[in-house]
């Protein structure tokens, strides 16, 4: 597309250069709209470095996985091979879920199944799962992040907690949902979720960038990730850029680029990879109790300040984040790769937090931000 040079160069341009931070390294961003196409960096693709992030690098898009996921299953329902309100564990009878739990509920998150990363209850009680970065256990998930976790083993683990709610009566974003959503994918077709994914989404649109990863490596060209650790008192920051992310496994494991993340969002709101009727369903709003933000099918659903509708899922994985962002019409998105320096204490949240409310901001004109 054209690249425009405008005022609105100017003004997303100062916008991720005012992102960057002590905690944020580097960012890439990609808006789409009816003026064509800009893409800008500021920082740096590595700490203490001075080249910006690559315009196209590959990153680590964490939770926009969940919205490949819920695509691949909502294809196989426009297939005919299985239905929205199939009872889960009619097809993945080996795991003895509650009857009740339907295949709608896990894309919607509203199956109440204890996420195996871990819950915060309302009280303010914490339940752990598998050792995860944020929080007491961040040094084990350090020492073993290059382990490889079986998505079975993921699923037991979290069936093997009570439930957080009775299916279908909340709302709580679970990763399960997501690692059951592959299982049901791989058991129906006979096909890993790798060759569905390249079927049904990555061939069709020519997103040759995109991966399911199989491991910890990721291909060049990226910007680096990392993770800060005390160790004998001392802070000590460690490179973490290759790390195994089958620990999240289809909640948050793939990687993409800003350019793959445009074209896939675009085609799944402007309608190239769902009918009509399921593209709705996946668009139709759930309440979750945070304001401007309801949840669809594997999708947010905000709304702005000024009433407007943006279909959108973000991610972080470890040093690593992406946002994705569209009108329901896939006329204009908004797509960005930020690399920084992750730690157990979720220190980079509220910076990050504040990467996406500026975006937003500039490109759909105010809202929440997932």
């Amino acid at each position: 597309m054209t690249i425009i040079v405008s005022n609105r160069t100017a003004n997303l341009q100062r916008t991720i250069e005012a992102i960057i931070d002590p905690g944020i390294i580097g960012i890439t961003a990609r808006v789409n709209d009816e003026q064509g196409e800009w893409v800008g960096s500021a920082g740096a693709a590595e700490l203490g470095g001075d080249v910006k992030p690559p315009a196209d690098g590959h990153i680590r898009i964490g939770s926009n996985t969940k919205t490949f996921t819920a695509t691949l299953v909502l294809q196989l329902v426009a297939e005919g091979r299985i239905g929205l309100d199939d009872r889960v564990t009619d097809h993945l009878p080996e795991f003895g879920i509650d009857e009740r739990i339907t295949v709608r509920m896990l894309l919607q998150q509203t199956s109440g199944l204890f996420n195996f990363t871990g819950e915060i209850y309302e009280d303010g009680s914490i339940v752990f799962g598998i050792p995860m970065p944020y929080g007491p256990n961040g040094q084990e998930w350090l020492d073993n992040r290059f382990k490889t976790y079986r998505p079975q083993e993921l699923v037991e683990l979290a069936l093997s907690k009570p439930a957080r709610f009775e299916p279908g009566t909340g709302w709580s974003y679970s990763n399960t949902n997501y690692v059951l959503a592959r299982l049901l994918i791989e058991e129906i077709t006979g096909r890993t979720i790798t060759e569905e994914m390249r079927r049904l989404i990555l061939t069709p649109l020519g997103m040759s960038h995109t991966v399911v990863p199989d491991g910890a490596e990721i291909a060049e060209s990226h910007a680096h990730a990392y993770y800060r650790y005390d160790e004998d008192g001392e802070p000590r920051t460690v490179d973490i850029t290759r790390q195994n992310p089958s620990w999240v496994s289809a909640g948050g494991d793939m990687i993409s680029t800003t350019e793959d993340l445009h074209t896939f969002i675009a085609a799944l709101t402007g309608g190239k990879l769902l009918p009509d009727r399921l593209r709705e369903e996946m668009f139709a709003p759930r309440a979750t109790g945070i304001p401007g933000m309801d949840y669809g099918l594997g999708v947010f659903v905000l709304t702005t300040d000024d009433g407007a509708t943006v279909i959108s899922h973000n991610g972080a994985s470890v040093g690593h984040a992406a946002l994705m962002y569209a009108t329901p019409d896939g006329a204009k998105t908004l797509t960005a790769a930020l690399n920084c320096v992750d730690d157990a204490n979720l220190t980079i949240a509220a910076a990050f937090q504040n990467a996406q409310q500026r975006l937003l901001n500039e490109v759909f004109g105010g809202g929440q931000a997932a």
